[in-house]
């Protein structure tokens, strides 16, 4: 979008989750980096200078010709490289200096050669992945950066020396593996436990920050015999995916804020014709219209919560780092064919574009579970499928204002009913070419048979069934997947958040852990719907002091906390500058909440 754009890389050896502010290297490839944009009207970025720590480094081109009476600090380090002449040598090495324009993409390598030196970090490392991406007929381009990178590590090393405080050494391989760690990105996690989970149909139509998984589904689809598909519009997404679902397949579709707005009478639809699936993957940016588009947000809760007009059940999961991800995104299909209902999976753009370092990423949880078929064989009456849990009930019985119907006395000799009335909601479902199992399904209200209706009680009858299976999900949910309490259980102060901002109260709750004489806890809320009033309502009533953390402005899942338990939070840190919470914003905004006793904290270090 033309703005600033950076990554800031956070390295320890221990398990980190989040982003902090200072630093302690700034590898910098323009002077807005260094020190902001300095003609912008309305911008307060002041550059990245101001949040090296003391004895910090600045690694930048030396073309950049930085006026050092006007940097405040004399505690720093500037590191001025020629990456221009670095590359030109390089290229002279190999007789391409007259490529020196289509190959100024190198001096991305030459400046991060030049910070491993500030580091002492072996560069051959570096080189060796290089090699390992280029191979084949791009081998030489391998080459070519290896050696760019080589030639401003040695250029750091005899002009700026090797006394750097700060060092990183290449982590050993953990015991007991033969590999190195992984590093993923929340969109790949998302796009394996799909795969994983059997699916059929993609559908998507381009916009940010959602894309990327599509595409990279795209570079996978014909791996594992699935297809993506990129249409016209979000309605043409929506729908395309709602008819896969209808037909028996695993489907998905992917997007953004804006994108959602189209696919809410789709999401109804599905709802109303107790569709299995589809499975919406919602990546979440800054809002309202077009907003942010690279920017991050959770503003889109009490919408999805919503999504479309009347009074439709669906499911809402929000996983809170990588592993969730996937156990979410493999799972959202199971419940999908189980309770024959659209889920939406929220995610955003950290968890899109952020990459982590990990060990593994287990592959080995969950079981396809199709839910309910109907059999052929059973001669027009409902039976279960083949992989439907044993304690799925199917007795033709529904209570009506009160009283219960024998429902198989009811429907005998009606043939195949795709909405048949069941003790638990759930009418086995038919697959396209099943004889015997041809149904008609409409978006009006309708009867068993799925004919048009509006006779008062068929619509009762209809309304239990649809809703009654949210209640249905919630008792049989695993409550691990539910929420989660980290921590000790009967800890002071009782931290709350969903979504991305697990990373960062958790770190921010083990550095404070044991000061100002507290111990804390954290509630993650990850079943957003059905809400698991119950269990969030023990363990608010348990803690002494409660506080909301949450990427928005109105602090949505402490209304939908009031809402669903009548409970309310102590305290707010909203953050809604469109960047993540950091760790140190956070531990500054819990610090002054139990200090100071402020009901609403917000936070903003006003990062780039």
């Amino acid at each position: 979008m033309g703005e600033h754009s950076y990554y800031r890389v956070r390295i320890s050896d221990e398990d980190r989750h989040s982003i902090l502010d200072r630093l302690n290297v700034i590898v910098a490839l323009d002077e807005e980096t260094l020190l902001g944009e300095a003609h912008a009207k309305f911008s307060h970025h002041g550059g990245h200078l101001s949040e090296l720590v003391p004895g910090g480094a600045a690694v930048y081109d030396a073309a950049i010709k930085l006026d050092r009476s006007k940097i405040e600090r004399d505690d720093i380090r500037l590191i001025p490289v020629p990456y221009q002449d670095i590359l030109r040598d390089t290229l002279r090495e190999f007789g391409k200096e007259d490529q020196i324009s289509r190959l100024r993409v190198i001096m991305n390598t030459i400046a991060m050669g030049a910070s491993l030196a500030v580091l002492d970090f072996d560069v051959e490392i570096f080189a060796g992945v290089l090699r390992e991406i280029f191979t084949g007929r791009r081998r030489d381009v391998g080459e070519l950066n290896a050696r760019a990178a080589t030639l401003a590590f040695e250029y750091v090393r005899q002009n700026f020396g090797n006394d750097f405080k700060y060092k990183v050494k290449p982590r050993p391989i953990p015991a007991g593996r033969s590999e190195r760690p992984m590093l993923i990105r929340g969109m790949h996690a998302c796009a394996v436990g799909k795969i994983k989970a059997g699916l059929a149909i993609q559908t998507y139509y381009p916009i940010s920050p959602a894309t990327d998984e599509s595409v990279y589904l795209e570079s996978q689809q014909r791996d594992y015999d699935m297809v993506v598909v990129q249409v016209e519009d979000e309605i043409s997404a929506i729908n395309m995916a709602v008819g896969a679902a209808h037909a028996g397949v695993r489907v998905a579709t992917s997007t953004a804020g804006p994108g959602a707005s189209l696919m809410v009478e789709g999401i109804g639809f599905a709802s109303m014709t107790e569709a299995p699936g589809p499975v919406l993957f919602y990546w979440q940016r800054g809002g309202p219209s077009t907003g942010l588009p690279t920017r991050q947000e959770q503003a889109d809760l009490r919408f999805a919560l919503q999504f479309a007009h009347g009074e439709s059940p669906h499911i809402v999961v929000a996983p809170g780092d990588v592993q969730e991800i996937y156990d979410d995104s493999f799972e959202s299909f199971n419940w999908a064919d189980r309770y024959q209902m659209p889920v939406i999976v929220m995610l955003d753009k950290y968890l899109q574009s952020a990459f982590w370092t990990l060990d593994d990423l287990d592959l080995t949880r969950g079981k396809i579970d199709r839910g309910v078929l109907w059999q052929p064989e059973s001669n027009g009456h409902a039976a279960l499928g083949d992989n439907a849990n044993t304690s799925d009930t199917i007795a033709m019985r529904a209570p009506v204002n009160g009283h219960e119907t024998n429902g198989a006395e009811e429907h005998s000799g009606l043939g195949y009913l795709r909405y048949a009335f069941t003790e638990n909601g759930i009418s086995p479902r038919s697959r396209p070419g099943q004889a015997g199992g041809i149904f008609w399904s409409t978006s009006d209200e309708h009867d068993p048979q799925g004919h048009i209706t509006e006779d008062a009680t068929n619509r009762i009858r209809m309304m239990e069934k649809r809703m009654g299976k949210l209640d249905l999900a919630r008792r049989e949910i695993p409550v691990e997947r539910q929420f989660q309490l980290i921590g000790p259980p009967d800890a002071e102060v009782t931290v709350i958040g969903w979504g991305s901002t697990k990373g960062s109260i958790i770190d921010a709750l083990a550095e404070l852990d044991g000061k100002n004489d507290l111990t804390w806890n954290y509630l993650q809320i990850r079943l957003l719907r059905p809400f698991p009033s119950d269990g969030v309502a023990a363990i608010i009533k348990r803690a002494k002091l409660t506080i909301l953390v949450e990427n928005n402005y109105t602090c949505q899942l402490a209304n939908l906390i009031r809402e669903s338990t009548g409970l309310s939070v102590d305290h707010e840190v909203p953050k809604y500058d469109g960047r993540p919470f950091s760790q140190e914003e956070l531990v500054e905004a819990l610090t002054k909440v139990v200090k100071k006793g402020e009901k609403r904290v917000f936070v903003s270090h006003l990062s780039a």
